[in-house]
């Protein structure tokens, strides 16, 4: 068994009951975007009304487009070491952070189309989503006019970190929280197991598909292929 088969193995066999899809109009849709080890939740901030909490984000950068949204270990994050004790640290139980970066253009020109899985979204997933990534934010810090107090800029310009409410740990990473972020909305995804890039999506994209062939059940992935078993 490959590598990819072995991972993708660990979390997506067999089948189990997910949400139907969701018959009301699509309003909006939510961007999963594969960084590699990581995966991003994006959004574009015109299309449908923000939670207040996310645009208190978004106030703070006039042109963006698209609010991709990341979930990480707070002290790998910030430190930027990259030793393998700090690797070893990072697996420990510790507080997250959520890197902000803002798109002015879309996703597919920032990270290439084949990094990038659309899913259409209704009005009631819309807002379940968004509860979803407000509550992912500490609350202490934000501030009384609305905005947030970043804990540190990002890695590159457009970008900032935000303290984060959820713990990181080994159990659960940034694509645990990617794969709950699109469960949270009612999206046929389990969360459950999904460590790993691959899994999320793979999760993604069977979710995709379901979404764009009508009368189809949802199902888990077949291990190692993203295919509905």
């Amino acid at each position: 068994m490959g590598r990819r088969s072995l991972l993708l193995g660990l979390a997506l066999a067999g089948c189990s009951a997910l949400p139907p899809p969701d018959p009301a109009p699509r309003i909006g849709e939510v961007t999963v975007i594969d960084r590699g080890w990581h995966t991003d939740i994006a959004l574009p901030i015109h299309a449908a009304p923000l939670h207040p909490w996310l645009a208190g984000l978004a106030a703070g950068f006039p042109g963006m487009q698209t609010m991709v949204l990341g979930f990480g270990d707070r002290s790998w994050l910030l430190d930027r070491d990259r030793s393998p004790l700090a690797l070893l640290r990072a697996l420990l139980p510790g507080p997250g952070a959520i890197l902000l970066t803002a798109l002015s253009a879309p996703p597919e020109t920032a990270f290439g189309p084949e990094h990038v899985v659309r899913l259409p979204l209704t009005a009631g997933q819309m807002n379940r989503l968004q509860e979803f990534l407000a509550g992912s934010l500490d609350p202490h810090w934000r501030l009384p006019n609305g905005r947030w107090e970043a804990l540190a800029n990002g890695p590159y310009p457009g970008s900032v970190f935000q303290a984060s409410s959820i713990i990181y740990s080994a159990g659960y990473t940034c694509n645990t929280w990617t794969a709950q972020a699109l469960a949270a909305a009612g999206l046929p995804v389990d969360a459950t197991g999904v460590l790993f890039a691959e899994q999320a999506m793979a999760w993604a994209r069977q979710a995709a598909q379901t979404l764009s062939g009508p009368g189809r059940p949802p199902c888990r992935p077949a291990a190692g292929s993203g295919c509905c078993c």
